[in-house]
């Protein structure tokens, strides 16, 4: 129903708004970067899957030209910040009890709600929650952090300015959100996660100028490194103090002798080979999974990097089309968060929040896929097109026509 309730909404948006959207560059160039994925499609050796896979990027297209629309101040930003915030919490409760209490999904409900839930966690042992995989919850989680950390800063400004109860509610809510979201980033086990969670509440306090702050994030980040991959006697000196589901996840010790058909490396190389043979159109969207499959004996639905398996799948030109575009609208959020904040206008915290947080998914994609999972892809493009419609809205112009 949600997502019909949005296709409607984007139908309305682009019928009343389609000169903009058909005059808009940034649009212009989305449409050279789909016809050259349709061109690698109809040239895949596998057509019909290259076709299919078009499917992860199109709807997607249209949904970023329209959606950025409709965003154009920074406090539309923090109001859709709140919605994908606060929803979080049901999903790690729903991780918690999938984990702890044996949760599945009613198979009455089985044919109504599509979304994967079953006791355990997927792979087993690890919180998924509503996610098909540990790591994508881990990825939704790394988001809704960063998010409610920026709400967190604005909100409690506004506390010191004037007190009331509906703040003293939104800090309570926001501080106990950002304690529930870490620990169910914990139990995702994902070590992508954890390490751009990290970093991301370095930024925040590299940014807010907490220097005592940082040095602790410093400091702890170099008890767990030397914990999980320094020398002796530092190494086992510090494993008695950081928990090992923390430093054997990080240095692989928890999960050792996997085949080499399972490692990132392995994969990774394939990718490169395949780019080899094919590096002008690619072999399609969807290839990597059969090549790998009846290369290495064992299925796996991406190569654990977003970007070489675009460069396999769609050819060096079509990675360089597509994070060129990608790029080119990062950088003007920057560029208009520099000017606000220059300027002081406001505004320019939550759109500092927002780069952090799609940054970190651009940095989670070097070393997983969350292109195939409908929910987290919706979310970065959100997240995408909310900083294009603000850099747009702002009449911040850092390159006209955009």
């Amino acid at each position: 129903m949600a997502g019909i309730g949005i296709i409607i909404v984007l139908i309305r948006v682009f019928t009343g708004n389609f000169r903009a959207i058909i005059r808009s560059r940034l649009n212009q160039g989305l449409g050279i970067v789909t016809l050259w994925l349709m061109i690698s499609a109809s040239l895949s050796p596998t057509l019909g899957d290259a076709w299919i896979g078009l499917g992860n990027f199109l709807p997607f297209f249209f949904f970023f030209s329209n959606i950025r629309q409709l965003i154009k101040k920074p406090s539309q930003l923090r109001q859709l910040a709140w919605v994908m915030v606060i929803p979080s919490v049901w999903v790690v409760v729903m991780g918690w009890g999938q984990i702890f209490l044996g949760w599945q999904k009613p198979e009455a409900l089985k044919g109504i709600f599509t979304w994967p839930y079953g006791a355990g966690g997927e792979p087993l042992g690890r919180m998924s929650s509503v996610f098909m995989y540990a790591n994508l919850l881990g990825a939704y989680l790394l988001i809704t952090l960063i998010l409610a950390i920026g709400l967190l800063i604005l909100t409690w400004r506004q506390w010191h300015r004037q007190r009331n109860k509906l703040l003293n509610l939104k800090v309570g809510f926001l501080t106990l959100t950002i304690f529930i979201d870490s620990v169910g980033l914990f139990f995702s086990n994902s070590r992508n996660a954890w390490a751009l969670a990290f970093l991301g509440c370095l930024i925040f306090a590299l940014y807010l100028g907490w220097n005592a702050l940082v040095a602790g994030f410093v400091l702890l980040g170099g008890v767990i490194s030397l914990a999980s991959w320094g020398p002796n006697p530092f190494r086992d000196s510090l494993r008695f103090w950081v928990p090992r589901a923390i430093w054997a996840r990080l240095s692989d010790e928890m999960f050792p002798n996997r085949p080499l058909a399972t490692l990132r490396a392995t994969q990774w190389r394939f990718t490169l080979e395949m780019t080899q043979e094919r590096p002008l159109f690619g072999w399609g969207l969807r290839s990597f999974t059969p090549l790998y499959e009846k290369s290495q004996g064992l299925w796996l639905g991406h190569p654990h990097n977003l970007y070489l398996m675009l460069m396999a799948e769609t050819g060096i030109i079509g990675l360089i089309l597509l994070s060129v575009w990608v790029g080119w609208i990062y950088a003007q959020g920057w560029r208009l968060f520099i000017f606000l904040r220059q300027q002081k206008a406001g505004g320019e915290l939550i759109i500092f929040t927002y780069l952090v947080a799609f940054g970190a998914c651009v940095l989670f994609n070097l070393v997983d896929v969350t292109l195939s999972d409908v929910k987290i892809n919706t979310i970065v493009w959100l997240l995408l097109a909310a900083i294009a419609g603000v850099s747009q809205g702002m009449n911040y112009e850092v390159g006209s026509g955009v």
